[in-house]
């Protein structure tokens, strides 16, 4: 049985056979021709600004577990083997460290602040709503980081995340009192203060290896909410029959990605014609901004 991932599907062989033979060319130059037409509100994929929040990027550690679901498209085949590269494109592994210094951690993954864009930990402790902490001696420090970390004095392991696409921050992985452990870590870093604790971490990396073989079979385009009610721009990918993919890649503010075959003529035509009209290279934004390795 051929692999989604290692063969081309039938739709995009039977094209690609057509266009060999000559058929089919009058198909692509239309679609090439009505898609430079469309007036869609395209634009430019924000810069993420790579805050303290884990979640202040794209959160791409979603990939390693992406439900086949998560695709919607017109073709079994083609929906598989693009689930297989997305799946790819981002890995993780746990490193286990027998003494790490508290005042590295820089970022945290509590549901209060996981999407916060501040730089720094300073700049939350002095937000409204981590005021109320107050640390003034030492003894102060023991007792609001028994809070943050309780046991901590026994050694226990703090539990931490990663990831390429937020350069060498560590994120602190807990829900519970997110304030009194920026405070503690803030002290720590003043007052010259070194608590070294165990600690495993989670670390997710995305692969520029990956997102070349993405970037060479399909092209993944940034797509306005508008085009999907839009009849000219539905018209054309629905009245040829091409191949497409359609994927939710970060969020609900992030439009949705539209991926499409660049060895099926038409949809090739109509990925090219989109570009051309303004619509973002997802792929060539992750190479910007992931930090792939």
């Amino acid at each position: 049985m051929s692999h989604p991932t290692r063969h081309r599907s039938l739709t995009s062989r039977l094209a690609a056979l057509a266009q060999r033979l000559g058929l089919g060319g009058a198909d692509t130059h239309n679609v090439a021709r009505r898609s430079r037409t469309l007036a869609l509100p395209f634009e430019p994929l924000d810069t993420p600004t790579g805050g303290i929040g884990w979640q202040s990027g794209a959160p791409l550690y979603r990939l390693i577990d992406l439900p086949r679901g998560a695709l919607s498209g017109p073709v079994q085949e083609d929906k598989a083997r693009i689930h297989a590269l997305l799946k790819r494109l981002v890995s993780g592994h746990r490193d286990e460290h027998s003494a790490l210094d508290l005042r590295s951690l820089d970022g945290l993954c509590s549901r209060t602040h996981q999407d916060s864009t501040l730089a720094t930990l300073e700049e939350l402790t002095q937000s409204d709503s981590c005021r109320k902490v107050r640390i003034i001696s030492y003894n102060d420090f023991t007792k609001v980081l028994g809070l943050a970390l309780p046991g901590f004095e026994r050694k226990a392991p703090l539990q931490l995340r990663r990831a390429s696409w937020h350069g060498g921050r560590l994120f602190w992985d807990d829900d519970n009192h997110a304030c009194e452990m920026a405070n503690a870590v803030v002290y720590a870093r003043r007052r010259g203060l070194e608590i070294t604790l165990p600690a495993v971490v989670q670390c997710y990396q995305l692969h520029s290896t990956a997102l070349d073989e993405l970037d060479r079979d399909f092209h993944m385009l940034a797509i306005p909410a508008r085009a999907w009610s839009d009849p000219a721009f539905m018209g054309l990918l629905l009245d040829t029959g091409m191949p497409y993919a359609r994927f939710g890649l970060f969020n609900t503010e992030t439009p949705e990605s539209l991926l499409l075959p660049r060895d099926h003529a038409e949809a090739n035509a109509f990925g090219e014609g989109l570009r051309s009209v303004g619509a973002a290279d997802v792929v060539g934004y992750l190479r910007r901004f992931g930090h792939a390795g």
